[in-house]
């Protein structure tokens, strides 16, 4: 179903943490553990999702976006697409520019058709990968720099089209841990060079480049597994997370931020959390 839909004007992302102004979404309405793609719904497989819940946690989420300032544009969702909640994962804009993802997973590939058709609503001209697998929790952006997580997800030679499109940017790998889903489940990026991380989730060489580019803020394998990287910054050191992350969040208010704390337990058993159920298309 479509929920109050909103037309996109511009595409406009420089980084992470700007204001948020515009973004899509999508409710989740058949949210669902069915094929198991990653170690998280592997735990959560029995008791699977509460979908009233899921879907409470959801609104409760788009309430905070649109009262801090944000336009939401809602996809279509569909019985056939449980993980649609994640629209991070389908495309992401650099930029004036917009990439349609390439997915990996047989289980998601339709998402970006519908993503398309938005964009193609909106007349939004889009960039798509064809040749490569690339998905946007793969993707985090930091104006001049653009951090892409190698993983089961995305393949290096996604890199080419990206530098071909972004000859200003400084494009580089970040080479994940097998077990990892997407490089936004172990490292984000926020105002004033500060980042958090998850050391065992990427290897030596990409952990000591974000070391010299960034301030970070170390995160525990339990704080990683419940999602604790995967805040989401919308603007004036104002930041999403769970109230679960009391370490983080307390080590966050220390360096300034504004800590928004929102229940997400129910979205998370599908292994993605706050960034992972937001795609921005205009920052700022």
């Amino acid at each position: 179903m479509t929920v109050n839909n909103v037309n996109i004007h511009t595409v406009h992302c420089n980084n992470e943490y700007d204001s948020l102004n515009h973004v899509i979404a999508a409710p989740p309405d058949y949210m669902k553990i069915t094929s198991i793609i990653n170690e998280t719904q592997s735990h959560y497989a029995k008791t699977n999702i509460d979908i009233e819940t899921a879907i409470r946690e959801h609104k409760n989420f788009i309430n905070v976006l649109k009262n801090n300032g944000a336009e939401v544009t809602y996809l279509n969702t569909s019985p056939d697409l449980n993980e649609q909640v994640f629209t991070r994962d389908i495309g992401f804009a650099i930029q004036d520019k917009f990439f349609l993802s390439n997915m990996n997973h047989p289980i998601r590939k339709r998402e970006t058709e519908l993503l398309n058709d938005c964009l193609n609503e909106n007349r939004l001209a889009f960039i798509p990968f064809e040749d490569s697998n690339i998905e946007g929790g793969d993707v985090i952006v930091d104006n001049d720099f653009v951090w892409v997580g190698i993983s089961e997800r995305t393949e290096e030679s996604s890199l080419e089209l990206l530098k071909s499109h972004l000859p200003h940017h400084e494009v580089t790998p970040i080479h994940l841990s097998l077990v990892i889903l997407h490089l936004d489940c172990v490292f984000n990026i926020l105002e004033d060079r500060n980042a958090l991380i998850y050391p065992d989730g990427m290897d030596q060489t990409s952990f000591d480049i974000l070391r010299r580019h960034y301030n970070l803020i170390e995160i525990t394998e339990e704080e990683q597994f419940q999602m604790g990287p995967n805040v989401l910054s919308i603007g004036d050191k104002k930041v999403i997370s769970m109230p679960e992350s009391r370490r983080i969040n307390e080590k966050l208010r220390t360096l300034g931020y504004e800590v928004i704390e929102i229940s997400f337990s129910e979205i998370i058993k599908s292994g993605g959390s706050f960034r992972c159920c937001s795609l921005p298309v205009n920052r700022g």
